[in-house]
């Protein structure tokens, strides 16, 4: 081999076409003075530019019309592998082109060649796919495949990664390919587009044309890509995903994520982390909106009545600070569960608060607000306490009810708010080390918070009037809310 690769000299190479689905390069044996251009790529796609073929005993043969339906059976058998032909042509001095400068043109010879070979590269999916692109479908996922293979291979394939059942016919309208899909007028490609699962024989524009189709259907797209020629789509769709292995340095940074590994399974993990941080987040605002109406609305309604406020400033500043902090700390230390996978996906103009977020946060806001209320007008028959110690009674109980709504928080839907709290020692580590904080606020920092301590039934006191919160929450979870968002109905 490398003594064959000094006998000949490289004059001119052809990169990869990815409409061609081919390279060429041009060469000149030194030691027969002979010029030859030789092509590799797709089988089917090479074979149509061959008239010739070497026969076993290595003759030149012409190729006849039942020779060349010989091969094609050939490559649809192999259409499980990946699938390349080699063809060449010799070139005389008077067929090579030259440009001003002597040196051979850009364009090479792509008729009349001979078929060297076919040649069937097996590409194994990599362990895990399989499982990965199941646990995007039970996500709700739509999984489309598109790639350059030939559409017998690109089914195979399809089949063989679980993007396709086995038992789809291609008359389905499951499988195209790219040109037929371009071809399709705008209104048909709309029809078609999501019942499409795999596109073979694609080009870069088809994929861009797919891209936008699902964007116009309301879908919100993901690409994956490496090649610089996926850097249209990468950029067209909601979320690029380009490799940081294979991957092009055009096609990372036309993306938004870059996979380390080029492992589809990281795909799903990607999903999966992406849910759990937008749940995460959603929990966040359920929490800090149930602390921002109920110290609104326990202050306003103080003020008005009493003409004054039981929650000071520093107070207030005191629970934005912790609850803001802290608490979104902890409610962020939740890691992905299994559960995610399991929801259907977010659409795109889905509200982020949801009503489940609604019916949790009014309950519990609507309990807070009435304990604070009957604490500020009924302390003298109730503990029997100065303004003092009930303006710090009111203000204990409301930091404690945060601490204690944390824990709701964890679960938007589940009735069981302590699941896999074990898990998490950040999150009980968080909670502790508030607690911890709000003992030295009353207890310790008294002219700074202007309190007053509590004694031991005080203090037990605000701790079970807390705890109820967790009884509400398990107990609200019952009521069945509307699939509309709430604020929908204002629009009708």
């Amino acid at each position: 081999m490398e003594e064959l690769k000094y006998n000949c000299s490289i004059l001119h190479v052809v990169a990869f076409n990815s409409e061609k689905k081919r390279s060429g390069v041009l060469i000149r044996k030194t030691n027969e003075n002979t010029t030859h251009v030789h092509w590799k790529g797709a089988a089917e796609m090479i074979l149509a530019t061959c008239s010739n073929y070497y026969d076993s005993n290595g003759i030149i043969k012409a190729m006849s019309k039942a020779e060349k339906n010989m091969f094609e059976h050939i490559i649809q058998d192999m259409a499980a592998k990946s699938l390349n032909a080699f063809a060449h042509k010799e070139i005389s001095e008077e067929e090579l082109e030259h440009n001003e400068e002597g040196k051979p043109h850009q364009s090479l010879k792509e008729d009349s060649l001979t078929l060297l070979g076919l040649v069937g590269i097996k590409d194994p999916c990599r362990p895990g796919v399989y499982k990965a692109v199941e646990a995007c479908k039970k996500a709700g996922v739509n999984i489309k495949m598109i790639t350059g293979d030939n559409v017998f291979t690109a089914r195979a394939i399809a089949i063989e990664c679980g993007i396709l059942k086995a038992d789809e016919e291609l008359n389905t309208g499951a499988v195209v390919e790219g040109v037929e899909f371009r071809n399709y007028t705008e209104e048909e490609r709309m029809q078609v587009v999501e019942r499409i699962c795999v596109m073979a024989r694609s080009s870069p524009f088809d994929k861009l044309l797919m891209v936008q189709c699902l964007k116009k259907k309301g879908h919100v797209v993901s690409v994956t890509g490496d090649g610089t020629n996926n850097a249209p789509a990468l950029k067209e769709a909601d979320i690029g995903l380009s490799m940081g292995t294979q991957g092009t340095e055009v096609a990372k940074e036309s993306s938004d994520i870059v996979i380390l590994d080029d492992n589809f399974a990281s795909v799903a993990t990607v999903l999966q982390w992406g849910r759990c941080v937008y749940n995460n987040i959603q929990k966040f605002i359920q929490f800090q909106l149930t602390v921002n109406v109920a110290a609104l609305v326990i202050n306003f309604i103080a003020a008005v009545s009493a003409g004054e406020v039981p929650l000071t400033a520093v107070q207030l500043l005191w629970v934005n600070l912790i609850m803001d902090t802290l608490g979104a700390l902890a409610l962020a230390t939740e890691r992905p569960t299994k559960e995610l996978m399991e929801k259907p996906p977010i659409g795109r103009r889905a509200p982020l608060i949801t009503n489940v977020m609604w019916r949790n946060l009014i309950a519990q806001a609507l309990y807070q607000i009435a304990v604070l209320l009957v604490l500020q007008f009924r302390r003298e028959s109730i503990f029997n306490v100065d303004d003092k110690v009930k303006d710090t009674l009111i203000f204990n109980t409301f930091v404690l009810c945060q601490i204690f709504n944390e824990f709701n928080a964890r679960k938007l839907e589940k009735r069981n708010v302590f699941k896999g709290i074990h898990k998490n020692r950040l999150f009980l580590g968080i909670v502790g080390f508030t607690i911890v904080l709000q003992v030295v606020m009353v207890e310790v920092l008294k002219k700074f918070a202007d309190t007053e301590k509590l004694n031991l039934v005080q203090w037990i006191a605000c701790i079970g009037i807390a705890s109820v919160s967790w009884s509400i929450s398990w107990f609200v979870k019952y009521i069945p809310i509307p699939e509309k968002p709430l604020f929908s109905y204002l629009h009708c």
